[in-house]
């Protein structure tokens, strides 16, 4: 789950593993899975290194074989 801010300054998280697209023209426009679009403040760069980092964060919780 990362942490994005709307235009209107109020906190959301998003599911990470539901990002189909990031858009950025100018605002920065999330699209999930389910068709839904999210409008956020944070650049479009940003987002994709909060994914990254919560799918390490994940990774990081599987126990070795």
């Amino acid at each position: 789950m990362i942490n994005v801010t709307r235009l209107n300054g109020k906190r959301i998280v998003v599911n990470a593993d539901l990002i189909r697209v990031i858009e950025e023209n100018p605002d920065t426009i999330i699209t999930l899975t389910s068709g839904d679009h999210v409008v956020v403040k944070e650049p479009m760069r940003e987002i994709v290194a909060r994914a990254i980092e919560y799918g390490r964060t994940l990774r990081r919780m599987i126990p070795p074989e």
